[in-house]
């Protein structure tokens, strides 16, 4: 399966509203080419108002966190999709891209596995990054 396939294949797996989708395929294609770890797509349709799509991610440390957290920042900034905010990039041991649509969760692993996000809005196991 080539990279476009499966980035498709990623996307189509949790059907996302029509009006998110091009950003959601944006920040999913970031993250993957940016080296994010186990990477989960959460929809948040008609569970609340914060967003449509939550992703949560994790860097190997602080430094690669705040990278991705940047880059991704940019590139949404550059696609014209929205006008994202960041949160939490001092320590970049959680740092909180808020997309509007998309609201991105990059940790480092053990403070991602402490916080459990997806466990909490029920969706998988953070330790396997399955849902």
């Amino acid at each position: 399966m080539n990279q476009a396939q499966t980035r498709s294949a990623r996307t189509a797996a949790v059907p996302a509203p029509a009006g998110s989708q091009p950003l959601l395929a944006m920040v999913l294609d970031s993250l993957e080419d940016d080296q994010a770890q186990d990477v989960v797509s959460i929809p948040l349709e008609g569970k609340s108002s914060i967003a449509d799509h939550m992703i949560v991610a994790s860097g190997r440390s602080s430094r690669q966190v705040t990278a991705i957290a940047q880059k991704l920042a940019e590139r949404i900034k550059q696609s014209g999709l929205a006008m994202p905010r960041l949160e939490g990039l001092p320590a970049a041991d959680w740092v909180v891209v808020d997309a509007g649509d998309v609201v991105v969760h990059l940790f480092r692993p053990e403070v991602r596995s402490f916080y459990n996000l997806e466990r909490m809005w029920g969706f998988g196991d953070s330790a396997t990054g399955t849902a």
